[in-house]
């Protein structure tokens, strides 16, 4: 069996990442439901489908995302359709640069963080 290529836009995903990654420790991603998870220390922090990020929020950063007017996650089941209201769109400048993703990108494990401890 062939092994899977490396999709693009996580790559990049990862590298825009990589000054958080240095200083919190490893992001990884794994595919999953057509899609790819992104994880700090076993907790999902963002999701990526059809070619956008999501990251997770809570209700401290939900304000930031709804100031950039960031869409909720939505998908269709056999049921309907689908919003995971803590999974929020990425403004798109943090595409553009390491200094733009990183606070976002640590305010979505911050916001995990926090929500995992509320459910443990």
């Amino acid at each position: 069996m062939a092994a899977r290529r490396p999709d693009p836009f996580i790559e990049h995903l990862l590298e825009l990442m990589g000054p958080l990654a240095a200083c919190i420790g490893a992001i990884s991603a794994r595919r999953m439901f057509g899609g790819h998870g992104l994880f700090y220390d076993g907790l999902m922090f963002a999701l990526v489908s059809d070619g956008q990020c999501y990251l997770k929020a809570d209700d401290k950063t939900l304000p930031r995302f709804e100031a950039e007017r960031s869409h909720t996650f939505r998908y269709q089941s056999s049921r309907g359709e689908v919003a995971l209201r803590h999974y929020l769109s990425l403004p798109a400048e943090c595409l553009e640069s390491p200094a733009a993703m990183t606070p976002w990108a640590q305010m979505a494990v911050e916001a995990a963080l926090r929500l995992a401890n509320q459910k443990g």
